[in-house]
């Protein structure tokens, strides 16, 4: 198999975690339509480990914050790149992401999300 995927880790908000989750399923659908096959998120329940640097950290993130780790998995990153294109100039995120980064009710801090694309290494579910 040759999936290549996006992942990404951001803070949100407790309070707009709701609405973050509606814009958020409308995304996921926006990407499927652009090529990508799944698309995950999840919120973090346990993101502490003795010798290790968390996400909290990691993020700086602040205790009215929750972290959410998400990834989209592409059949190739040719589909991958292509889809990132097409959805950067899709109308419909625009309108979704604008109300997420208006600067009076701050959901989506782009510049406090880390993200990267990432190839095969391993894969054991088969």
């Amino acid at each position: 198999m040759t999936n290549y995927i996006d992942g990404f880790v951001l803070p949100i908000p407790r309070v707009y975690l709701d609405e973050y989750k509606r814009v958020a399923k409308k995304v996921a659908e926006i990407w499927k339509q652009h090529g990508a096959i799944a698309y995950f998120e999840f919120v973090g329940d346990d993101l502490s480990l003795e010798g290790t640097t968390s996400f909290i950290e990691t993020l700086d993130a602040k205790e009215e914050e929750e972290i959410v780790f998400g990834w989209v998995v592409f059949p190739s990153k040719e589909i991958r790149d292509l889809a990132n294109k097409r959805v950067s100039t899709d109308p419909r995120m625009a309108e979704l992401v604008s109300p997420l980064t208006n600067p009076k009710k701050l959901i989506f801090d782009a510049s406090r999300m880390v993200y990267g694309g990432f190839k095969p290494l391993l894969q054991s579910d088969e």
